[in-house]
């Protein structure tokens, strides 16, 4: 019996961003310098297998400070944290780590740049998620107002129409951004911007690749993890791009087979989460069943990093 080919489409940039990259890093650094155990808040990024990893080599993920003692150092996640994270743990005499990506950084001076010219803050980005609370948490209750649609633009409530300024979620989907963007502008004339946008590279990067290789292909497979935002919004890209079939896989063993039947082609991407094993096991999963022949799409390439904080360079 003949093995069916079969054309692997295969995204870049894919995977992990330089936030990402430089959070696991952090944790990591942390446990060579103290050993472990140590604490981490929330999930460091969203993927179970790089949580799981991580707390094989002694982290211990909790979900609030409190849940943390005072003699051992804790980290903050990659999406940022309230103002009132870090006061709590200086209060404590907590020794922390803050593993805050620095574009989701740069929305949080952004943010309170805005608020010292006495500007209101609006935030386009998803009610719950962490980097939304985070963001949302640098300034006073009712300094900043969250709009997750277009809809909520007519309904949002502000202080004063001509004294206002918004800032985005780093994950989020950049044409969906647009129109709230523009219904805030149509609304708000004089609303203020950000000067450059907050939706990182990484996100736009993945996202451009994601609208490149889904007209060519019969199904998309976004490897990440379901709490994951950019993850997610490609999967929605790719739908949007053309792709009748868009799924979201959090490894291999994910993969509905019997939805695939009498496919010819598939493009495979990662959400900025996802270690590139998890993409390799999903390649190996189709040669298994396959003749496969492996195509790259590669719409950008990326060469940022970003450095660890200064205590984890320091000898203990």
């Amino acid at each position: 019996m003949t093995t069916p080919e079969l054309t692997l489409y295969l995204a870049a940039p894919r995977g992990f961003c330089a936030g990402v990259d430089r959070a696991i890093k952090i944790v990591e650094m942390a446990l060579t310098k103290w050993g472990a155990p140590v604490y981490v808040r929330h999930e460091i990024v969203h993927n179970k297998f790089v949580v799981d990893s991580l707390r094989e080599k002694g982290a211990v993920f909790v979900e609030e400070l409190d849940e943390c003692p005072d003699d051992r150092p804790v980290i903050f996640s990659a999406h940022g944290v309230p103002k009132s994270v870090p006061a709590a743990a200086e209060r404590r005499n907590m020794v922390y780590v803050d593993a805050t990506c620095p574009l989701v950084s740069k929305v949080h001076i952004e943010a309170q740049r805005h608020a010292e010219n006495g500007l209101q803050m609006i935030m386009i980005g998803h009610k719950g998620h962490p980097e939304t609370i985070g963001t949302m948490g640098q300034l006073p209750d009712g300094e900043v107002l969250l709009v997750e649609t277009v809809a909520d633009v007519a309904t949002v409530d502000v202080r004063d129409p001509d004294k206002i300024a918004f800032v985005t979620q780093t994950t989020l989907s950049v044409d969906d951004t647009k129109d709230i963007i523009a219904a805030l502008e149509v609304r708000f004339p004089n609303i203020i911007g950000p000067h450059k946008e907050d939706i990182c590279y990484a996100t736009t990067n993945r996202q451009d690749a994601v609208k490149a290789v889904a007209p060519k292909a019969d199904a998309l497979l976004v490897v990440g993890a379901p709490n994951s935002s950019n993850s997610r919004r490609l999967v929605e890209v790719g739908a949007k791009a053309g792709c009748d079939y868009a799924q979201l896989v959090q490894r291999a063993e994910n993969i509905d087979w019997r939805a695939l039947e009498g496919i010819r082609s598939v493009a495979i991407t990662a959400g900025a989460s996802a270690p590139e094993l998890l993409v390799n096991e999903v390649i190996d999963a189709f040669k298994a069943r396959f003749d496969v022949t492996v195509e790259l799409v590669e719409t950008a390439v990326e060469t940022v990093e970003f450095k660890v904080p200064r205590v984890l360079r320091e000898p203990a």
